[in-house]
C-alpha cells in the first residue's frame, strides 16, 4: 500500500522533508508507520497525534491505500 504521509514542525526537521509517500504492508496502523519512520529514542517516543484523510484517530487505526497521514506532534506553550 502506498501511503502519504505529511510532517509538521520538529518531525519535518528530523526527516528532512514535509511530505514523502511510504509503502507499507496491509495492516500496517498509523502508530506502527510512526515508529518505523521515527524510531525511539533513549527517552522513548515523541508524543504525537494521527490524523488520516484530515480526521483525528488512534494510533491503532489501520491505514488504507493512498490515504494522507498526519503526525502532529504536541506543541509546548506557556
Amino acid at each position: 500500500m502506498r501511503i502519504h504521509v505529511r510532517h509538521f514542525s520538529i518531525l519535518r526537521e528530523q526527516r528532512g522533508c514535509q511530505q514523502e509517500d511510504v509503502e507499507v504492508e496491509t495492516g500496517t496502523t498509523a502508530e506502527m508507520l510512526y515508529l518505523q519512520l521515527f524510531p525511539p529514542g533513549p527517552d522513548g517516543a515523541l508524543p504525537v497525534l494521527y490524523a488520516i484523510d484530515a480526521n483525528y484517530v488512534d494510533g491503532t487505526t489501520p491505514l488504507a491505500d493512498e490515504c494522507e497521514l498526519v503526525f502532529v506532534p504536541a506543541l509546548g506553550g506557556g
